[in-house]
């Protein structure tokens, strides 16, 4: 556990020198240990170093943490976006720096919440070009004071995994982002199953893969 720009987090090295780095941003509600676990599912060789900074924000009375106010579902509060945003990115640059492993080395990924931050440190135009998005049950956010650079991100591969039964961030969401990001030409693993508002065996699975197919085409 450590503290870079005023964010806590958890860490996985890698077994041996890595071949690249992997960011778990957790939903809301949870922290930095709850997707370290799902490290293991993903890259159970362990060829990445995984790290899963804590969000800034506590949840009142409900304990865990989360990344942004939500007055709805798809459209962050604008001011804690913001907030949560630049702390991410240098949280990021820091990371960077200490690894020694670059951007173009490093796939974004999250559940839910997390995920909508992934998108957004993943496709902000002043922000790096990283190797991957990993997003599961999340969507691209629509947020004054932010957009997504998809001129900027032609070829960046991005993994999609949602529910047709989720309950809290519908189905539609990663739809359209397939949709849009298809569009604009990057590189879309898209996933619907029936489940809910979670993580499935298979789609993590099916994550792991891509992420080993990420980093081999990249190497």
């Amino acid at each position: 556990m450590g503290g870079v720009c005023a964010l806590a987090y958890g860490e996985r090295p890698a077994a041996g020198e890595p071949s690249g780095l992997l960011v778990l941003h957790h939903g809301r509600g949870a922290d930095e240990q709850d997707l370290l676990a799902l490290a293991d599912a993903l890259d159970p060789q362990r060829a990445l170093h995984v790290v899963a900074p804590r969000a800034p924000l506590r949840l009142p009375g409900l304990g865990g943490f989360h990344w942004y106010v939500v007055p709805r579902v798809g459209y962050p509060d604008p001011e804690t976006f913001r907030a949560g945003y630049a702390q991410l990115a240098a949280f990021d640059d820091e990371l960077w720096e200490r690894t020694g492993i670059a951007p173009e080395r490093t796939v974004l990924g999250g559940f839910s919440m997390g995920s909508v931050m992934s998108f957004a440190l993943g496709l902000g135009g002043d922000r790096p070009v990283p190797a991957g998005i990993l997003a599961f049950s999340g969507f691209i956010p629509t947020v004054a004071g932010w957009e997504a650079d998809l001129a900027s991100r032609a070829g960046l591969r991005v993994f999609i995994a949602h529910g047709a039964g989720d309950g809290v961030i519908d189905v539609a969401f990663a739809r359209r982002a397939r949709e849009a990001l298809t569009a604009g030409g990057l590189e879309v693993s898209y996933h619907e199953s029936g489940g809910a508002h979670q993580i499935e065996p298979r789609n993590a699975e099916a994550a792991g893969e891509w992420l080993r197919r990420t980093f081999a085409e990249g190497s």
